[in-house]
């Protein structure tokens, strides 16, 4: 009985069959939140999907990640980090089993968070992002300060109150947000827009960038420890502080930070210091510059005093009294050199009379006439002697140009008879020239000559080539060796052949 009603079942396609189990699939389990261990993943496919498992201590569950959704996760897929998954059941009938599209991946408690911090701090440190060697000196007092932070929370406040009590300066605040699936990204993006400000723009170009950010939990604190974040705070050309969370907070980026903050209001206080202790810390140099130089001032007064004592009184009398008689000299002498400037003066003046410097305009325009013409006289000689000598060379050259042309005839013909030459020995020489007088090349199977009727074996496969074409043979008996012929003399102006007649076939 069991036999018709089998027959009688609903006949199913497999994918007819596929779909309906799809359909089921994502209809009981549209939407799950499922808890395992990250295994088989190698990274993103060339497609941009990731494809791994989920798996526990019984059981494996596929998963796939599409690419829009991969870009968008904040906490991306790892090898061996156990996670939450969430998103929906379905199957692909491509290879008849089910598996998760999932939407968002959380770290399955503080443990898989602190695992995964702490490899991520192994491989950036590997990479040289924290070594001390890349950090670099704050500045001693910034002009102006750039802050990466929240523009709404009291991180911000904390900071500029802090700034205006200690040494205002001017702040720019890149707005970002401190939390959440997009902040990583804009974090970095603000580092990176402070960096690729220009000094000399309408906005001016940081001195200083402080990333900041209050208490909270590890996922609160999360974005501070991702890759896109610490990479743009270790590659910053401005210096940097990271100002993230309170004193027992650290982050990645701390590390790759030019310096920690403990917390933001101490990142202020790093960033500049006291304005009035640098006003009372000047003014107390300032006095004890004076100081010390009225000290000097008056060591020196002491010590030239003593020395002059140590003087005798009439060493200025002889100097003195040269003085006096070089003082009674200096007029006199004055006199006597304004009297002889004045002789040379009015004797160069008489001979630039008018007359005499236009005699010298006209002499002097008379021979540059004479340059001129005698100028254009040896141009044109030049140039005649210069396009006789092209006319000479131009001459030369044709007469070369014609012998290297008869040259070249006489070589080509001279080589094409000795091609000629070749080609008739050639013909001479080939065995086609004997097939022509009636004589027939014999190859066995493989195509090789055979030369003796002892290489032949019955039954074996014959080529026989003639001077019009080929036929097949088969031998059909033993090789039978034949008289040997004495080769006849040959006759004076005998026909065409070697020795005995026709002679060898091969040469």
């Amino acid at each position: 009985m069991a036999e018709p009603a089998l027959k009688n079942a609903v006949e199913w396609t497999v994918s007819e069959l596929s779909a309906a189990l799809k359909r089921t699939v994502e209809d009981a389990y549209g939407f799950v939140r499922v808890r395992g261990e990250v295994s088989g993943f190698r990274g993103a496919s060339p497609s941009g999907h990731c494809y791994f498992r989920l798996k526990d201590d019984k059981a494996v569950l596929e998963a796939v990640v599409w690419k829009g959704t991969f870009g968008r996760m904040r906490v991306k897929p790892e090898e061996g980090l156990d996670v939450i998954a969430s998103g929906r059941l379905t199957t692909f009938p491509g290879s008849s089993k089910y598996q998760i599209v999932i939407d968002s991946l959380e770290p399955a408690g503080i443990g898989a968070l602190m695992k995964l911090l702490e490899e991520r701090k192994k491989k950036l440190a590997a990479e040289g992002l924290f070594d001390e060697a890349r950090k670099q000196l704050l500045p001693f007092i910034p002009e102006v300060i750039g802050v990466v932070t929240s523009p709404t929370g009291a991180v911000i406040r904390d900071i500029l109150h802090r700034l205006a009590d200690r040494f205002p300066r001017r702040v720019l605040v890149w707005p970002v947000r401190v939390q959440g699936e997009t902040s990583a990204a804009e974090i970095a993006a603000g580092i990176e827009g402070f960096n690729t400000l220009p000094e000399r723009g309408p906005l001016p170009r940081p001195d200083l960038i402080i990333v900041a950010r209050g208490g909270g939990s590890l996922e609160d604190l999360w974005s501070f420890n991702e890759e896109i974040v610490v990479r743009a705070a270790a590659t910053s050309m401005i210096p940097l502080i990271s100002a993230v969370g309170h004193e027992t907070d650290f982050t990645l980026i701390d590390f790759a930070a030019d310096w920690r903050a403990p917390t933001p209001t101490a990142a202020a206080e790093k960033a500049v210091p006291v304005r009035a202790e640098l006003l009372l810390r000047l003014s107390q140099l300032g006095a004890r510059k004076l100081s010390c130089w009225q000290r000097g001032v008056e060591q020196r007064r002491k010590e030239l005093s003593l020395l002059s004592r140590a003087l005798p009184k009439d060493i200025l009398a002889a100097p003195r009294q040269q003085l006096d008689n070089l003082a009674e000299r200096l007029p006199r002498a004055l006199r006597a050199n304004a009297q002889i400037h004045h002789t040379q003066y009015s004797r160069i003046a008489s001979r630039l009379s008018p007359q005499l410097l236009a005699r010298e305009v006209e002499r002097r325009r008379e021979r540059y006439s004479n340059l001129r013409g005698r100028l254009s006289t040896s141009l044109l000689a030049n140039a005649q002697a210069h396009r006789a000598r092209v006319a000479r060379h131009r001459d030369r050259v044709q007469s070369c140009a014609a012998a290297a042309h008869r040259a070249m005839r006489t070589y080509l013909d001279q080589r094409t008879a000795r091609v000629e030459r070749a080609e008739r020995l050639l013909a001479a020489f080939s065995y086609r020239e004997v097939l022509k007088r009636g004589f027939a090349l014999v190859r066995d199977g493989d195509g090789h000559p055979l030369r003796s009727v002892t290489a032949v074996a019955s039954g074996a496969r014959l080529d026989i080539e003639f001077a019009d074409g080929r036929v097949g043979a088969i031998a059909d008996g033993e090789a039978r060796p034949g008289p040997v012929s004495r080769p006849k003399p040959r006759a004076k102006g005998g026909g065409e052949g070697g020795p005995g007649g026709q002679g060898s076939l091969f040469g």
